[in-house]
């Protein structure tokens, strides 16, 4: 049985272009073409296809607010992003509005081909310089994050925690990091003053947890 897709796109050269190539698939068919986003959710919600080819830029409703209507509609169906935009806003607001994947529209058609095969295994596919882009973003909102031990603590302040939580004295942890008991107290203490934790049993619970050690 064939793989049903409807193409989305303002340009019809491209539409016949995606057309030509999906049709030498042997199992891949194009039920469907739509030159704006409006006319995109339309044809979805009738023909129940499994994959929707959605450009972003088009007239009436662009491809993002058109992928938000279909998943909405028919969230079986699959829809992944074919577009000229590498901007983050553009790949974030597309994932958020439930695209399967996206890939920019230099890509090789057996990446395409790839994608959608991806995507009806209920996976998402990213084209690579779309994945560096995502991952980039992902970065750095773990590093605007207050809640982790990495961001919370310091570097020696973790390492000292890994130690106590591992069952060295502050003795043994003075030795293997060459500065003194007292310097290895002060990090204990502000340590616990800053996760507001008040015994060694607490302390080696939150490093376990945040991954710190895995005893």
């Amino acid at each position: 049985m064939s793989i049903r897709i409807i193409l989305a796109d303002d340009h019809k050269i491209v539409r016949n272009g995606l057309r030509s190539l999906i049709e030498k698939e042997g199992d891949m068919e194009v039920v469907a073409e739509a030159e704006d986003g409006r006319t995109a959710v339309q044809l979805a919600v009738q023909l129940s296809p499994q994959v929707v080819l959605m450009d972003i830029a088009m007239p009436g409703l662009n491809g993002i607010e058109a992928t938000r209507q279909i998943i909405a509609a028919a969230p079986q169906i699959k829809v992944i992003a074919l577009s000229m935009h590498a901007e983050k806003r553009y790949i974030m607001e597309m994932l958020k509005a439930g695209a399967s994947g996206y890939l920019l529209k230099d890509s090789a058609f057996e990446e395409l081909a790839g994608a959608i095969r991806t995507a009806l295994k209920n996976k998402t596919y990213l084209s690579p310089p779309v994945s560096e882009i995502v991952i980039g973003d992902y970065v750095q909102q773990l590093q605007k994050s207050n809640g982790s031990v990495f961001s919370v603590l310091a570097a020696r302040e973790r390492e000292v925690l890994q130690l106590l939580a591992e069952g060295s004295s502050t003795a043994k942890i003075a030795d293997q990091l060459h500065v003194s008991v007292k310097t290895v107290e002060t990090h204990r203490q502000h340590i616990m003053e800053k996760l507001n934790i008040r015994s060694v049993a607490e302390l080696t619970k939150y490093a376990i947890r945040e991954g710190l050690t895995s005893l």
